[in-house]
């Protein structure tokens, strides 16, 4: 009885290896041409998100969202910062920055383009270093520059951003300003 149930169990351990290696077969041919394909329509989703331009008004970020007024964004997440101004930066308004999780490496602060005291760095400073977290208080053409740059390292990176009041222009803006202009007086062949 013992040798017909231990035969019982072999010939059904190999029918399962077999059946289990032409379901591996059978996967394996799908592979080929023909396949299903998936495509990522943000491909740089890995590096997060990284601020593209600002102005005046706002953000534009590299998924091609925009944002308008001052914001706080993060490696992955964006929201509204409810401040009018540099002057309205103060613990409340920075509270943010400490209560979330995982806790922040670095905090870039861009207050547009207002010149920055010491008084004022200080209290931003002191303020943030009660939770342990660095910070950096800089213009914000400058804070946008610091914010991608540590994103893109894959830091734990926050900022809060004001845009600037006024934009400078340089001579790249008025070439490309130039060559938009230019184009628009083209008269095309078809």
């Amino acid at each position: 009885m013992n040798v017909l149930q231990g035969l019982s169990r072999i010939a059904h351990q190999s029918l399962r290896r077999n059946f289990c290696s032409s379901l591996v077969r059978r996967s394996s041919t799908y592979e080929s041409d023909g396949k299903t394909s998936v495509t990522i329509l943000n491909k740089e989703a890995d590096a997060g998100l990284m601020i593209n331009s600002y102005s005046q008004f706002g953000f534009r970020l590299n998924n091609d969202m925009v944002v308008i007024g001052p914001m706080a964004i993060f490696s992955r997440t964006v929201l509204s910062w409810n401040v009018e101004s540099h002057e309205d930066i103060n613990d409340e308004s920075l509270s943010l920055f400490c209560a979330i999780e995982p806790k922040i490496d670095v905090l870039v602060v861009g207050i547009g383009d207002h010149t920055i005291t010491p008084t004022f760095s200080k209290k931003i400073i002191d303020f943030m270093k009660r939770y342990k977290i660095n910070v950096e208080v800089l213009g914000t053409e400058q804070a946008c520059s610091t914010f991608n740059f540590l994103n893109a390292e894959n830091r734990v990176v926050a900022a809060a951003l004001i845009p600037p009041m006024t934009m400078r222009v340089n001579e790249d803006d008025l070439m490309q300003k130039q060559i938009s202009i230019s184009k628009s007086f083209e008269v095309s062949d078809k």
